[in-house]
This record gives C-alpha cells, sequence and structure tokens, in this order.
C-alpha cells in the first residue's frame, strides 16, 4: 500500500470511527437493531486475550480485543501490555478513542501533552489508574529492574487498526525537507531515523526520578491523568465482595469511561442487574470459573465461563450477572463507556414495586413476596442477599 493510498484509508477509517456503528452499517438510524444482536441466539461475549498472540517484541508484548477479535465489542477495545525494564511504548496519540489504564503489576511512568500545552509526567503502581482524553498524545514507560503489566481499555471498539498515530510512523514517512524546515535542523540529520513504527522501543532503564522536559519545565495540565484507586476504601463492601469505583465524579478528566475493581468471594454474586447508559468491558485479574450470564429479551439467554486473563462484555442495557464458582477469591477490572455510573439492579427494582404487583406479576402467593430482598443486594454471598444494603443506589 503506498502512503498516499494509507493516509486516505486511515482517514476515511478515522471518520467512520465517529459513527455510531449502525450508522457505519448503512442504516443511518442510531437505534436500529444491531444485526449482530438481533438473531434468534446471542452471540459470543467472551474472548481469552492472554491466550492470544499480539504484538510481541522480545518479552514485552500488547494483545488486544477489539470487534476483529470480539464482534460484540462495538462499544470498546482492550489491550493487555507488558514491557519489560528499559522497554517503553513510544509517543503516540489515538485519533478516534480515549484511554483508561489500570496497573496490574510492576512499575510505569507516562508523558502526556494536552492541546493547550500543558504536560504531566506520573509514576504509577499496582491498582493506579489513568485516563488519557482521545487525542492526547502520550508515552508509556517500564520503572525499575521488573516488567509492568497494565490493561488498558479504549471508548471505541474499532479503535486498533486505524486508531493509533506514533512519533516514528510519522517522521519515518515525512520527507527530510519538511522536517528540516519544521525541526530547523538540516535534512540529512534525519537519514538514520527510523523508517517505520517502532512501537516498543528498547533503551536504558529511566532515572528513578522524573527527568525534565527538553523544553526545561512542566507546563501543568489543568487536570492530573492519575488517579490512586488501590489506596483507597472500596465503594461498597457485602458478603460476598468488595467493589472500588471511579468515575468523573472524583477523576473529573475521565470524561467518557468510569473503572470498577470488583472481588468476589468463592461463591459471591454480582446480582442480576442492567446499565441504562454504557456497555461493560471485562477484564479477570486473578481467580477463575466466573459464570457470566446475559440475557437478551426472547427467552435468549447465554453463560459464558471466564477465567483469569479472559474478557467479556455486555452491551449496553443488556440484562447480565457475574457468579465466582471457583474456590478463590476472583478480581475482575470493568469499565464502562461513560463518566457516570447507572445501574439498576434486580433486587432494587422489585422492592420498588408494590407487593400485589409482585404477586400478580409472578403468580405467587402473598408469603412468596414477604421473603423477597427489601434494599438492593448488589453482592450477594454464597449463603444469599444477607443483611441490609450498605450502599444504597446512587
Amino acid at each position: 500500500m503506498s502512503d498516499t493510498t494509507r493516509r486516505a484509508f486511515l482517514g476515511a477509517a478515522a471518520g467512520a470511527a465517529a459513527l455510531p456503528h449502525d450508522a457505519r452499517a448503512g442504516t443511518g438510524n442510531p437505534n436500529a437493531p444491531d444485526p449482530l444482536l438481533s438473531g434468534k441466539e446471542l452471540p459470543t461475549f467472551k474472548f481469552e486475550l492472554e491466550k492470544s498472540r499480539g504484538k510481541v517484541s522480545g518479552s514485552s508484548f500488547g494483545k488486544e480485543a477489539t470487534v476483529e477479535q470480539l464482534p460484540i465489542s462495538k462499544g470498546m477495545a482492550g489491550v493487555s501490555m507488558r514491557l519489560e525494564p528499559g522497554v517503553s511504548r513510544e509517543l503516540h496519540w489515538h485519533a478516534n478513542a480515549a484511554e483508561w489504564a489500570y496497573v496490574v503489576g510492576g512499575r510505569c511512568r507516562t508523558t502526556v501533552i494536552d492541546p493547550g500545552g500543558g504536560s504531566e509526567t506520573n509514576d504509577f503502581d499496582p491498582g493506579d489508574v489513568w485516563y488519557f482524553p482521545r487525542g492526547h498524545g502520550h508515552s508509556i514507560q517500564c520503572l525499575g529492574d521488573t516488567p509492568c503489566h497494565f490493561i488498558l481499555i479504549f471508548d471505541n471498539g474499532y479503535f486498533s487498526e486505524f486508531g493509533t498515530f506514533s512519533v516514528t510512523d510519522w517522521i519515518g514517512h515525512a520527507p527530510p525537507a519538511l522536517l528540516a524546515k519544521n525541526l530547523g535542523l538540516p535534512a540529512e540529520a534525519f537519514a538514520k531515523f527510523p523508517k517505520a513504527e517502532v512501537y516498543f522501543t528498547h533503551g536504558k532503564v529511566p532515572p528513578e526520578a522524573p527527568a525534565p522536559p527538553h523544553q526545561g519545565k512542566f507546563r501543568n495540565a489543568p487536570d492530573t491523568h492519575k488517579y490512586r484507586l488501590s489506596v483507597e476504601q472500596p465503594h461498597s463492601v457485602h458478603a460476598g465482595g468488595r467493589e472500588w469505583r471511579v468515575g468523573r465524579d472524583k477523576f473529573p478528566i475521565s470524561n467518557t469511561i468510569t473503572g470498577v475493581v470488583l472481588e468476589l468471594e468463592p461463591g459471591g454474586l454480582r446480582e442480576l442487574h442492567w446499565h441504562p447508559n454504557a456497555d461493560e468491558w471485562q477484564y479477570v485479574v486473578s481467580g477463575g470459573d466466573l459464570d457470566v450470564t446475559l440475557f437478551g429479551s426472547h427467552g435468549r439467554f447465554r453463560v459464558e465461563t471466564l477465567g483469569a486473563g479472559d474478557v467479556g462484555y455486555i452491551p449496553q442495557g443488556y440484562g447480565h450477572s457475574i457468579e465466582n464458582k471457583g474456590k478463590r477469591v476472583a478480581k475482575l477490572v470493568i469499565a464502562f463507556n461513560t463518566g457516570h455510573y447507572e445501574a439498576i439492579d434486580l433486587s432494587a427494582w422489585l422492592a420498588a414495586n408494590p407487593d400485589y404487583l409482585l404477586r400478580d406479576t409472578f403468580g405467587v402467593p402473598d408469603g412468596f413476596i414477604k421473603q423477597l430482598p427489601r434494599h438492593r443486594v448488589f453482592v450477594a454471598s454464597k449463603d444469599g442477599p444477607g443483611g441490609s444494603d450498605p450502599n444504597p443506589p446512587q
């Protein structure tokens, strides 16, 4: 493919990515049924991310789950990335997606610039979160002498193939005379620059303290790109598990993604519920034997069992639940493509209706209705819903 043809393809693809997926299919109606979800059976919503190969450079890798690997995931995509000591994910930006990240292990450093010239360098430990708005230039470096591992989540399931623009790819294909005029160096000074995208750069381990930028000093960004989710108390605690949650209310720059860390005890159940305003992207950090159920109307029901390293995806508005059928605590990173979290849980829905209506709907006696929970369960234990609601709906 020539450079001209490639640029035309990237431009057309990036434009298409801004459209609703139904408009992309030619319906022109964002509320039209998605053909993938309107069949007689629900499609798979599971992808074994860590078992895929992805892009590999030495012992560093990036493995992705986009609509290409998981066709149901049109609203969000994700990447599992591992960087060895001295390896960086080179300077780049995403034209069609914001990036939310959760650090699983090791330490890393990010640099980022915003359209106003504000810049920020941050160091991250396990459990920390970052968010880069669409189009903000950034890089990621492994810190210290052990590898780092993080999960990247993007608010566009189509982002990957055409959504990353790298500095080496750009400069490597720009005419030397153009670069010379732009950067004030002789054209021949760029002769040894890479001629293709590097993606992973290999160098020395970065200094422990952040080095000043080339311009001499930072021009602080108005909003920080870092949030220390791991050091705060859980958003809610239940007999069957715990939940940590961060959206734009606590992390103002995270305008398009809310992140959740969910821990389920053996037998724990994130109860039947749905999200009115967002799709849900799930990654299993540890544990396994998680039964995720998906309900899609007209009697359509599908169960997938997720293990460590697997991805699950729930379309907006679809009923679902997560149950830990294993013998160990399971930990998931979950993201929603909205900055404002919303959920309606089955127990809260039933409790909000009068007893006679529930009795007549289900055709059961009053005695059965009186035994239903009178509060939102949210996470049930292996023994059932248990006590009072510790976290009323917000």
